[in-house]
């Protein structure tokens, strides 16, 4: 049997997104900007996807951008964002347990003389709500905090978030990186008061290589690509056609049924949870059940170095990600698991697994019987 737990990595596309980005690399595969009819039809596509993803979030058509994924949507947004509005200032505020496509272009950020603050979390993975109204100041310029953490799961109250950014200092900006929320939740920018969101297609069952950032009408951006002035002047270059139609495709198949597919995943993470919990020397770093998002499960194995643990269940076809990249140095990388109280001793004995909608719970069972077998066998030969 193959277990494929590495959903928060990348996911197994749907087959009806594999049917029209082949449909438009061989027979649909004109230039978008071109003014004959092949052309119109790849545009057509392009349109459609705008509309399908603009209804999934209640926005405007024209208010989707798309990019070649999220870690371009997070650089457009920061970098962007804080370069369009420097006159109302040169602050921002952010946590330590950002995704490296938020933090590092935060440093860059930094480097250009912007001074960035980044806000412990507590336990469970959460900003302190206190701590980030003393930190809003009249020079902020852009506030930038992850919706659901790729690591365990933590979802962030990004509502709450956003007024009291706004009370404090409305010119604010306010960007959310939806990369592990997208698909999950019901994100509505306009209720929610985000200004700019990252998403990324390949994490909820489309293509590899291409995003979108949603950036509200009344946002002001600099674009980070310039070149024939493809969608209105904000990200020049040729479409990718086949990608933003199998994203489209994606976005319309994960949103047929929602309810139903997440309550699904919930379910898959609850019994996961509970298999996991029986193992000896097992400890989960998440937030359980519906306090966290339905599809990471966090867990440290006492023990057994998360690298030799992994590539040992890899041996028996069962793919998770190592959940301990530990660098003093980047606290975007290092900082959720030392935030949320994970044991020294087990930063660097932690696993990702992360549940897509392909996934049963006969692989779950799998996997957990699996690992009964491997962790003593593994301990006997740890390091002392």
């Amino acid at each position: 049997m193959e277990a494929y737990f590495d959903n928060s990595a990348t996911t197994k596309v749907f087959d009806s997104v594999r049917d029209i980005v082949v449909k438009t690399m061989t027979e649909d595969y004109a230039n978008p900007s071109a003014k004959h009819s092949k052309g119109v039809e790849a545009e057509n596509y392009i349109k459609e996807a705008r509309s399908v993803i603009a209804r999934s979030l209640r926005v405007q058509e024209k208010e989707i951008v798309f990019t070649s994924g999220g870690s371009e949507s997070n650089n457009m947004a920061l970098i962007g964002g804080a370069m369009a509005n420097r006159r109302a200032g040169n602050h921002i505020i952010s946590s330590n347990i950002e995704h490296p496509s938020v933090y590092n272009p935060l440093g860059y950020l930094e480097e250009q003389g912007y001074e960035v603050t980044y806000l412990p979390v507590d336990r469970q993975g959460h900003i302190d709500l206190s701590e980030l109204e003393a930190a809003v100041r009249p020079d902020t310029v852009l506030v930038s905090v992850m919706y659901v953490n790729n690591e365990v799961g933590t979802v962030e109250p990004v509502e709450e978030i956003s007024k009291i950014v706004k009370r404090k200092n409305p010119a604010a900006l306010f960007h959310v990186d939806a990369i592990q929320a997208y698909g999950k939740y019901e994100i509505r920018p306009k209720r929610q008061g985000i200004d700019l969101l990252s998403v990324s297609a390949h994490k909820l069952h489309g293509p590899k290589g291409v995003g979108f950032l949603y950036i509200d009408e009344k946002v002001k951006i600099k674009p980070l690509i310039y070149g024939g002035g493809q969608q209105r002047n904000l990200r020049s270059g040729t479409e990718n056609v086949p990608g933003i139609a199998g994203m489209g495709e994606a976005v319309r198949e994960m949103f047929t049924d929602h309810q139903k597919k997440i309550d699904g995943l919930y379910e898959l993470k609850e019994y996961a949870e509970s298999r996991l919990r029986k193992l000896e020397g097992v400890t989960l770093n998440n937030p359980p059940g519906r306090e966290g998002a339905p599809q990471i499960v966090s867990a440290s194995f006492e023990g057994v170095r998360s690298e030799v643990l992994l590539h040992a269940l890899e041996e028996k076809g069962i793919y998770v990600s190592s959940g301990s990249a530990c660098s003093s140095h980047h606290p975007g990388l290092s900082g959720t698991l030392k935030g949320v109280g994970v044991r020294p001793d087990l930063l660097d004995c932690t696993l990702r697994f992360s549940f897509g909608l392909f996934n049963t719970k006969e692989e779950v069972d799998y996997a957990a019987e699996t690992l009964k077998q491997l962790l003593p066998l593994l301990r006997r030969f740890r390091r002392r």
